[in-house]
């Protein structure tokens, strides 16, 4: 699998998002593994755990603003399949993200690449990213553009 010349660029406009930031860019690609075996890098779970955050806001504000007649025996499982890490992986691979990620060699060795987990939680932490950079206005326009409701 190789990488463009341009990844960074050609993520970019899939996403429609302009990264002011690339370090935190390259620590939301970054997997553990990967840090593990190059210390000092920071790997991507802990903005992995603010995108999840800022994506299911995002998610559950959409719902409520289209269905605000509906319960909430309705809305949660209908957010709960959005932001569920199967969902967040087809739209890590419709990005192309695999070849972008930065895998320990374990990992790489064992498909990390396609692995739906990994795919997911890189995902969340690029959305996490564009919560820190541009706030929830910058993610919710990322996300609608990225979902699939």
């Amino acid at each position: 699998m190789s990488v463009p010349a341009d990844p960074i660029g050609i993520l970019e406009d899939r996403l429609g998002y302009r990264f002011h930031d690339k370090s935190l860019l390259l620590q939301a690609l970054t997997h553990v593994s990967y840090a593990n075996e190059f210390p000092p890098e920071h790997d991507n779970e802990s903005l992995a755990f603010l995108g999840d955050a800022a994506l299911s806001l995002i998610v559950a504000e959409h719902l409520w603003e289209t269905g605000r007649d509906e319960t909430v025996g309705v809305l949660t499982p209908r957010r709960a399949s959005v932001v569920a890490g199967e969902n967040l992986a087809r739209w890590a691979e419709g990005l192309e993200l695999g070849p972008l990620l930065r895998l320990g060699r374990g990992e790489e060795l064992t498909g990390g690449r396609a692995k739906r987990s990994v795919l997911a939680t890189a995902l969340e932490a690029i959305l996490g990213v564009i919560y820190l950079e541009g706030g929830l206005t910058a993610a919710r326009t990322v996300v609608r553009r990225l979902a699939v409701w």
